[in-house]
Formats: C-alpha cells, sequence, structure tokens
C-alpha cells in the first residue's frame, strides 16, 4: 500500500509514544544541523537506531506544512468593532495568503469565522501562527479544520 492510499491523522504531541516524539526531535536535530549523522541524533535523543528507522517516515511535526498548502482555520470570536480586521492582520502578518472568509451573523455577542488559507509565503512555523492568533484578547477559540495540497 503506497502512501496515497493510506489514511493521515493529525495528533496531539501528548498521545504520541515516546519514541515517535524522540523520532521528531533526532529528524529536527539532523534537518537543523545540529547533529552531522543519524547515529549522533539518535544518541543526542537517547533513541535506539531501529525506532528511528522505524518511524522516521511516518510521523511529522505539524510546522512541516510546506509550500502550496492551504490550511483551514475556524475561530470563535468576542464580537467587537475591528475584530475580523485585526485577526485579518495577524494572519497577512505572517505571510499567508486569505483565501476564503466565512463568517456567521453574530449571536449572544459571539460570532464563528472559517480562514482558508494559502500557506506557502508563511515566515513563521504553523504552531507560532496559531499561538499568536490564541493570544488575541477577543479570540474565544481556534482550531485547524484541516489541511490540504
Amino acid at each position: 500500500m503506497d502512501n496515497s492510499e493510506k489514511k493521515f491523522y493529525l495528533v496531539r504531541e501528548d498521545v504520541l509514544s515516546e519514541a515517535m516524539r524522540k523520532t521528531i526531535q533526532a529528524k529536527e536535530l539532523l534537518e537543523r544541523g545540529k547533529a552531522e549523522s543519524i547515529g549522533e541524533a539518535v544518541q543526542k535523543v537517547d533513541l535506539s537506531r531501529s525506532a528511528f528507522y522505524k518511524y522516521k517516515d511516518t510521523v511529522f511535526p505539524f510546522s512541516t506544512i510546506k509550500q502550496e498548502r492551504l490550511v483551514s482555520l475556524f475561530f470563535h470570536l468576542e464580537d467587537r468593532s475591528g475584530t475580523l480586521s485585526k485577526l485579518l492582520s495577524v494572519v497577512a502578518d505572517s505571510g499567508c495568503n486569505v483565501l476564503t472568509i466565512h463568517q456567521t451573523i453574530p449571536l449572544q455577542g459571539r460570532a464563528n469565522v472559517t480562514l482558508s488559507l494559502h500557506t506557502s509565503g508563511m515566515t513563521n512555523e504553523m504552531d507560532e501562527l496559531l499561538a499568536k492568533l490564541k493570544r488575541l484578547e477577543f479570540v474565544e477559540k481556534v482550531e485547524v479544520l484541516g489541511t490540504g495540497a
């Protein structure tokens, strides 16, 4: 079965096994030049080579969303003047291109907004953008609905 026939899931880090987390750490050391070989990388994170090879092609950090990718984000916002503008400003500052915006009519002082973003121009990692968005005082909730090519 090739990768086109396999299902992929987005899972939180805390539910991954220790070997999976360490494999991601070792891959990051190699990518950043902090380790010159797989042997050195696995030694630094205290992981066996066999575990690294078992998971190296199957676990990836969410931040590996690369060029030509789409991300759909869902927001639950307080209904205040200028909130959508401020939200879009943070997204634009990150280098994302907004493809679609869907906003519900505010009810009881709250509105839902869904953004579809083209992320190929991002200047930061996706997790950094999500953290910035969550820190906005009017944002009550941010969820990643999906990603794609």
